[in-house]
């Protein structure tokens, strides 16, 4: 959570181009840091899918909250399809790679 707080706090300046790739790694960003947030959620449950709709709505309530400390950075907006698009890809895929992982996903 530090290290996703601390990436949107940086304003929209400092963020470097890499030959027109912004947009790629800015989202694919999202995705990775989303689905690690909902690991950690996992694990903290003891990846109990009973648990599973509780980690999703921690990090989906967690990026909405981001998103909104994200509209205070100058050159920065908060934009509820990061949060419906590439977060919630990143929870859904965190999640699915953990019952995959812990076997959990094959009963």
């Amino acid at each position: 959570m530090l290290i996703i707080f601390w990436f949107s706090s940086q304003p929209a300046d400092e963020f470097p181009d890499f030959l027109d790739w912004d947009y790629a790694i800015k989202k694919t960003g999202h995705i990775i840091g989303y689905a690690l947030l909902a690991l950690s959620y996992s694990h903290i449950f003891g990846h109990q899918g009973r648990f599973l709709w509780l980690s999703w709505m921690l990090v989906i309530v967690y990026a909405m909250s981001d998103e909104t400390h994200q509209s205070f950075i100058p050159g920065r907006r908060a934009t509820i399809g990061d949060v419906l698009v590439f977060d919630n890809l990143g929870a859904v895929l965190g999640l699915w790679l953990d019952r995959m992982w812990t076997g959990k996903g094959n009963r």
